[in-house]
């Protein structure tokens, strides 16, 4: 009795053991196939952070995703999709807020706003200053910040030598005139008097005014001090005298300014400094006061200042009751037009400091990683100058979220570095990889990468035929992206790729000049080399160009058949091939 069961908690352990061995060969792990496509890991699709290399349910609640090493566009239709390229499902687009929207072409008009400073005109800048050694006798109740009218008194001083040159003067004055005493001077004086005009610019040169000479003339008295008068009507900016203070020669006793006009000084930065012109108007406000004043922007070219990187622009205002003071600060803002571009919102673009990318819908909950560069920026826009074609969408919200899960896909498929694409076979390869083990080249000031040494050796043999290849193929790809945006986001049938799309930034022969496609393979090749090695056809009065001589002997056998499917690809937005492309 004991020995059954025995012999049945054995056979217990075996079944157990059997089931859960089959169990666990029917759980789908990393590595194995799911209706033939194999799955590298799982992810939360609510943190694409957190992956697991088994099914099942997520922090959040939800399954975990199996991620694909075919990247789960196999199947997809249209245009491949670039390595790093995510699909996203409708739901997980809103859970984790994807917005997208259309890039457009449009003119913009935009406000460049800007921080200003007044200082005063230095053409309206009066400094008064001592001619001579000497002391203070007397100052005018002025002060800094009053205002003075041109020819008013501000004080007086002495000199050692004063009454010397007084008597001097008054000698010459006498003599010139013949004078008894008591007569009374006349003002006419001989301008040609050497001696008097001698004994006048004694005076001027210890700094009395032609106001006080004439008095001195007038009345036969040598003064005892000198007056200081005020050059010009302003406000005192500086005063630097006190009663019985002795100074110096050159000495600053006061600083005067017309405000009535006066200088802006605003810093802008120099990506924007282009879009002042001389001459331009602009805007100055007081926000606080609200007031505002009309300005425009000197002929002077701005001063570029080396510690904030930026230039100072010097704007010429009128200032109407003296509301702009020194050293005050007031916003500055100009409206610039800008030329039609693209344009897209910046939260939109992904700024590593190296390189600037987008993620464009591709449709069908598909995201691609696009590379693009910027020109201008503006507030929360940025101009597109390559990479995108209008009519494309693009991720404006979410992004970060979606650059995440895309850059999980390429560890997972070996990509860490940047991603080149061979110009020879075309594959991507990962650039820091490729240039360790040697297969790089430079041509043109530019690196290639390459995915084998044979690739790289072909490269190095023909350089200008590859390169030349991959900017037409390029150039296809741009085009093919606006057909597909077209016919999928704005119901239009596909245009004739041999033709300009309407509103592309690149056209289809501008940058490919000399090059066509094969009508049999669709192989972008030189029409110079075609014609070398013979490999042209002629057919309905147009000229063919081809690869090699298998697809130029398979066109000759049945041209019309080529030329038909040719004409079914250029339809549905397909590699258009056959004759060359002109500019």
């Amino acid at each position: 009795m004991k020995k059954a069961y025995v012999i049945l908690l054995l056979l217990v352990i075996a079944v157990t053991f059997l089931f859960g061995s089959w169990y666990g060969q029917r759980a789908v792990k990393p590595g194995s196939t799911d209706g033939g496509r194999k799955i590298l890991y799982y992810v939360d699709p609510m943190n694409p952070a957190h992956t697991s290399d088994r099914p099942g349910p997520a922090p959040c609640g939800m399954p975990m995703e199996p991620v694909y090493a075919d990247g789960e566009g196999s199947s997809r239709e249209g245009p491949p999709l670039s390595p790093g390229a995510v699909k996203i499902g409708p739901e997980k687009q809103q859970l984790i807020g994807v917005r997208v929207s259309r890039v457009e072409k449009a003119p913009v008009t935009h406000a460049l706003r800007l921080l200003g400073w007044v200082t005063p005109d230095e053409e309206r800048l009066y400094k008064v200053n001592a001619a001579v050694d000497g002391w203070i006798e007397s100052v005018a109740p002025v002060t800094t910040g009053s205002q003075v009218e041109n020819g008013q008194l501000l004080g007086t001083y002495a000199t050692a030598d004063l009454f010397v040159y007084g008597q001097q003067m008054l000698f010459a004055l006498q003599a010139l005139h013949h004078l008894a005493p008591g007569q009374e001077p006349t003002m006419t004086i001989d301008p040609t008097n050497s001696n008097f005009l001698q004994r006048v610019e004694n005076l001027r040169s210890r700094g009395m005014s032609t106001l006080q000479i004439d008095e001195f003339r007038r009345t036969l008295e040598i003064p005892t001090s000198i007056k200081i008068f005020a050059p010009a009507a302003g406000f005192v900016l500086v005063r630097n005298v006190s009663p019985g203070e002795k100074f110096e020669k050159s000495a600053e006793w006061f600083r005067i300014a017309d405000l009535s006009q006066v200088w802006v000084l605003a810093d802008v930065p120099e990506n924007e400094a282009r879009y002042l012109k001389p001459g331009q108007t602009v805007r100055v406000t007081l926000p606080q006061q609200g007031r505002e004043f009309q300005a425009k922007v000197s002929t002077v070219l701005p001063q570029f200042d080396s510690v904030t990187r930026t230039l100072k622009v010097r704007l010429q205002t009128e200032n109407p009751d003296f509301v702009l003071k020194p050293n005050m600060y007031v916003n500055v803002e100009l409206s610039v037009d800008l030329d039609p571009a693209l344009s897209v919102p910046m939260d939109a673009m992904l700024d590593t400091g190296t390189k600037k990318t987008v993620f464009v819908d591709r449709g069908d909950g598909y995201f691609e990683p696009r590379e693009v560069k910027t020109g201008w920026r503006f507030g929360d826009r940025v101009e597109v100058t390559e990479g995108l074609t209008e009519g494309e969408r693009i991720v404006v919200s979410g992004n970060f979220l979606i650059d995440s899960e895309s850059r999980m896909k390429l560890a997972a498929a070996g990509f860490y570095g940047e991603i080149m694409k061979d110009p020879v076979c075309g594959m991507h390869v990962d650039a820091d990889k490729a240039a360790i083990a040697g297969l790089k080249s430079e041509h043109g000031g530019k690196s290639y990468y390459f995915c084998s040494e044979q690739c790289r050796t072909e490269f190095d043999k023909q350089p200008e035929r590859f390169t030349e290849k991959q900017a037409m193929e390029e150039a296809h790809d741009h085009e093919a992206h606006a057909v597909e945006y077209r016919a999928a986001h704005q119901h239009e049938s596909p245009p004739d790729l041999h033709e300009p799309v309407q509103g592309q930034s690149v056209a289809r022969g501008e940058p490919v000049k000399g090059f066509a496609w094969d009508t049999v393979c669709g192989m972008p090749i030189p029409v110079k080399n075609s014609k070398a090695e013979g490999l042209t056809s002629e057919y309905e009065g147009k000229t063919y160009y081809f690869c090699s001589k298998e697809c130029k002997g398979r066109f000759d056998k049945s041209p019309s058949n080529f030329i038909h499917r040719d004409e079914a690809r250029k339809t549905t937005g397909d590699v258009a091939g056959g004759k060359e492309h002109q500019p």
